[in-house]
């Protein structure tokens, strides 16, 4: 059986088609548009006109269900015919209201194949878009997590991989739903959408939420992310292991290493120490792990201890102290530490021994980090009074700043081993500290300085990308995202649905 509801006057006819209720025009479309139901196949196919779904004003039609609370709405999405215009677009949408300027989520098609995850924060505001780095065909997936909203895509017969995650206000009730634009007034275009499924959470009481943690891996040059491991609770800070097999992270005061395939975490059994914090990593052999754990007393003492396990070695005798680099010839480590109520940057030989105070401007300077050749580091600092990039001979001389850019707060930097990159953890300018639980990018320049490019853009923060993390070969970096989600059963009922076969585009 076919229904079809279509625009009436103006106003939404009547009906029910499938998982919605209501169809409208939003904004000047020019054409009215229309929908079809395929009850047999559960197939929507929707005509719209519509100038663009962008900008201050959109102009489209949008299949709808008014709804409220966290949700999930997943459809493979297929633009019919070749086209007219390579920015019409189709896909899935969390929309706050009916208006034009209404603020909104979406995971959008275009006619050329581009996928992109656009969002208007407030009415009337500009539209942003974060444009992903799968093309069409995919399988779109929009979440809301109270105010979190995150896309992911699947490629035929892949699992889903993360887009981005951005905080979104939205006020309950919204309008969940399926939008169409022709990209031109004028014109008719249509699109199809088979498998939709819309799952409503309700509203979930902050005080209910729970930290899901998701290990992930991105390449540099196309931008892909691809999931690791994810659970249900709090884990922090990647390294790679220098055969490039693995990765290390921490969760609980100890450390586990899981294969970058994915799998099972496994404990990496330690003793002689306390809880382990997020600084942590691998000696240039590959042999040994230097860990920063507290100490009673002492607070942050670092240790190293054999990369399968063992008795740990005292290094520092001082502490707060927090590891973070390790020179390429193995014989020094860097790290952060306080002393006398400053936080500066330390070396102090690898085998043990007397540290040196290589930094001692006023305001925290953290994170350091050595470069592929060992002659400088690269470290975070707050001494121009913001957060920046800076760089120094690995004797601390000649220190200077590397980003500038005010509109965002730069930390913890990460020199490529090819020696031609550094990855960095970047929050928006006004964030003091580096906390958790935050709309965080990751980014990539040069190790010279220059144009800086983003990789990522997520929730988290505090335990994304405190270590060093690049891949041996240094075409990916590992990294943590977060979110808080509310009471549901296993992860991978929530994420990955069965992979999906798609028609052409």
């Amino acid at each position: 059986m076919v229904s079809i509801l279509s625009r009436i006057n103006g106003s939404p006819a009547q009906a029910e088609p499938g998982l919605f209720q209501g169809f409208t025009d939003i904004g000047r479309t020019g054409r009215s548009g229309s929908v079809q139901y395929e009850a047999s196949n559960d197939i929507y196919t929707i005509a719209a006109g519509g100038e663009n779904i962008w900008g201050r004003q959109d102009a489209f039609s949008f299949l709808w269900k008014k709804t409220a609370g966290d949700l999930c709405l997943t459809a493979d999405v297929r633009l019919e015919g070749r086209g007219r215009h390579e920015h019409r677009k189709a896909g899935c949408m969390v929309r706050g209201g009916l208006g034009a300027d209404a603020p909104y989520a979406d995971v959008v098609v275009h006619g050329d194949g581009l996928v992109s995850f656009q969002y208007r924060l407030a009415r009337g505001g500009g539209t942003a878009e974060v444009k992903s780095a799968l093309k069409a065909p995919v399988r779109l997936q929009l979440e809301r997590h109270g105010d979190q909203f995150s896309v992911s895509l699947a490629k035929p017969g892949g699992p889903f991989q993360p887009v981005a995650t951005i905080t979104i206000r939205l006020a309950d009730p919204v309008y969940a739903g399926l939008g169409v634009c022709s990209h031109d007034s004028s014109e008719i275009e249509s699109a199809r959408f088979s498998r939709v499924k819309l799952q409503e959470r309700g509203a979930v009481p902050d005080s209910v939420r729970r930290i899901e943690s998701t290990l992930e891996t991105i390449d540099i040059a196309t931008g892909e992310r691809c999931i690791v491991h994810r659970a249900l609770e709090h884990f922090e800070a990647p390294n790679w292991s220098r055969d490039g097999q693995y990765l290390v992270f921490n969760s609980n005061g100890r450390l586990y290493r899981i294969p970058v395939s994915g799998g099972e975490p496994e404990l990496i059994p330690t003793a002689g120490h306390g809880p382990c914090n997020n600084d942590h990593g691998f000696s240039p052999d590959g042999t040994e792990l230097a860990m920063s754990c507290h100490l009673e007393d002492h607070g942050s003492i670092i240790y190293v201890v054999p990369v399968g396990g063992g008795k740990a070695r005292r290094i520092t005798e001082k502490g707060p102290s927090y590891w973070h680099g390790w020179s390429p010839d193995g014989g020094t480590l860097a790290y952060c530490a306080r002393r006398n109520g400053e936080y500066d940057i330390y070396s102090t030989p690898a085998a043990g021994g007397a540290e040196t105070r290589l930094t001692a401007a006023a305001g925290l300077d953290d994170g350091p980090d050595y470069s592929a050749d060992g002659r400088h580091i690269y470290f975070n600092s707050e001494r121009s009074g913001q957060m920046h990039i800076w760089r120094m001979r690995s004797d601390g001389s000649q220190q200077q700043q590397i980003t500038s850019d005010t509109e965002f707060a730069d930390w913890f930097p990460h020199p490529s081993p090819d020696g031609q990159w550094i990855v960095f953890l970047s929050y928006s300018g006004e964030v003091q500290g580096h906390p958790a639980d935050k709309d965080v990018v990751l980014r990539l320049m040069p190790v010279e300085g220059g144009d800086v490019r983003t990789l990522a853009i997520l929730f988290g923060g505090q335990g994304t990308i405190n270590v060093p993390s690049w891949s041996p070969g240094s075409d990916r970096v590992a990294f943590v995202s977060y979110l808080r989600v509310g009471p549901r059963g296993p992860v991978k009922s929530w994420r990955n649905f069965p992979a999906a076969e798609f028609g052409s585009q």
